[in-house]
């Protein structure tokens, strides 16, 4: 090393702190893109994506699965094996969620940003209606297929850190009902 001259070892250096950049974005900030089956009722399901394997999905249960950007199919029984449907739907982006149950779930953005009234920047919005009660805030249900119109899955929590502090910006989260609602509860405090 004492033989180098200045330049390379300002490049080794370079390299050295440029790699370890890396290291910490890969091992704790990047952010793995899959797609989820869910099932959040009582019953047990079997399913076969694209005339693949059988897998089971259980009572509460959600599972990682494989999914070709474009057209993907799904045949659903119920748990006597009894077929319930066999549908087609499109993928387009890079994670999403399988509601075989075709139940509700709820998207909701969460706004970030700097010297930012969260309040009232919910009370802005139309909000929904769960249950006969109604809930502000940037909310939409859902209850189709497939659904990928969201940032996080149900399986990850929002940021807890705010990485752009010079303006206002929003992440939306998928939710199961009762998870939607236990989040508002703890999360906004009227």
């Amino acid at each position: 090393m004492k033989n180098l001259s200045a330049p390379v070892k300002g490049l080794i250096f370079s390299l050295l702190a440029m790699g370890f950049a890396f290291a910490i974005y890969f091992l704790f900030l990047a952010k793995p893109n899959y797609y989820l089956v869910d099932n959040p009722t009582p019953e047990t399901y079997y399913f076969k994506i694209n005339n693949g394997e059988e897998k089971i999905l259980s009572a509460g249960q959600y599972l990682k699965v494989d999914l070709n950007k474009g057209k993907n199919s799904v045949k659903v029984f119920d748990q006597n094996k009894q077929m319930l449907y066999d549908s087609t739907f499109t993928v387009n982006k890079l994670r999403g969620l399988l509601n075989i149950t075709h139940k509700d779930y709820y998207i909701n953005n969460q706004y970030y940003g700097y010297g930012l009234n969260k309040d009232s920047l919910m009370a802005t919005k139309p909000g929904i209606q769960i249950d006969k009660k109604q809930y502000l805030g940037d909310v939409k249900k859902v209850n189709k297929l497939y659904s990928e119109d969201f940032y996080y899955n149900l399986d990850e929590d929002y940021d807890r850190v705010i990485k752009n502090v010079a303006k206002v910006e929003s992440r939306s989260k998928i939710f199961r009902k009762q998870d939607f609602i236990n989040y508002y509860k703890n999360y906004y405090k009227f």
